[in-house]
């Protein structure tokens, strides 16, 4: 495989917690590569690592032991600023529960991503109205235009994961990172989001690593690697849709 076609390449991760003076083996020794605009779908059951495992993936929680490089930075070597700033810039994030600030319009909290760049990180960014445009069609894109100036509190659920989706698209990132991101869902908007996924990883080329433990919605999305009790139990590759 040529390493231009890698994304992310994890080694040997093991991910140990300590609990009440015991260690809790979580991860305990995870070989992942992910190509640019692949679809993999984490599943297994509750417990078994796969947030633990999408957290290092994103530089979110740092492995006990093992590496992990993004297109060949390893990630844990850079020092926190480091990393924060490239998790900003080059991953986004979609969790179950949105996390969407309440105090916040929708349009707000989609440009909040470009807004840390510019205050934290020094990121030269565009004006403000290049960014609102941006963000009007990221919104616009996912049949959100009529409700840009609505509070999140004013939503429905899978109006928020639209909105989330929204926000971890703004700084263009190379890879969508997705927690459960039908887990909050009933089943037509669960689809939904699904679909839509589906849509940017096909259609823009978009690299999507999804966690869940509905399988069955994403049975037809491409890779499924299977995690029980901190191991990979096994791999399959499917035809997308």
């Amino acid at each position: 495989m040529k390493e231009s076609a890698v994304l992310i390449n994890a080694q040997a991760i093991i991910k140990n917690f300590k609990e009440a003076g015991e260690t809790i083996s979580v991860l305990k020794g995870i070989d992942i590569i992910v190509k640019r605009s692949e679809f993999i779908v984490i599943a297994g059951p509750s417990g078994a690592g796969k947030s633990t495992l999408l957290h290092i993936l994103g530089a979110l929680d740092k492995p006990t032991s093992g590496r992990v490089s993004l297109s060949g930075v390893d990630i844990y070597a850079l020092n926190d600023e480091q990393r924060a700033s490239l998790r900003n810039q080059r991953i986004g994030f979609v969790f179950q529960f949105y996390h969407l600030l309440n105090e916040f319009t929708v349009l707000e909290n989609c440009l909040l991503p470009m807004l840390i760049s510019s205050q934290l990180y020094k990121k030269n960014i565009e004006p403000k109205s290049s960014l609102t445009k941006r963000a009007m069609e990221i919104l616009a894109n996912l049949n959100l235009e009529n409700r840009v100036n609505y509070l999140p509190t004013k939503l429905s659920g899978g109006e928020k994961q639209r909105v989330a989706i929204a926000r971890a698209l703004i700084n263009e990132p190379d890879i969508l990172l997705c927690d459960e991101p039908t887990g909050n869902l009933d089943s037509q908007a669960g689809a939904e989001i699904r679909n839509i996924l589906l849509k940017l990883n096909q259609q823009k080329n978009r690299t999507v690593i999804v966690v869940t433990h509905q399988q069955d919605l994403f049975s037809d999305c491409g890779r499924i690697i299977h995690i029980r009790d901190g191991l990979i139990s096994a791999e399959l590759v499917l035809q997308k849709v």
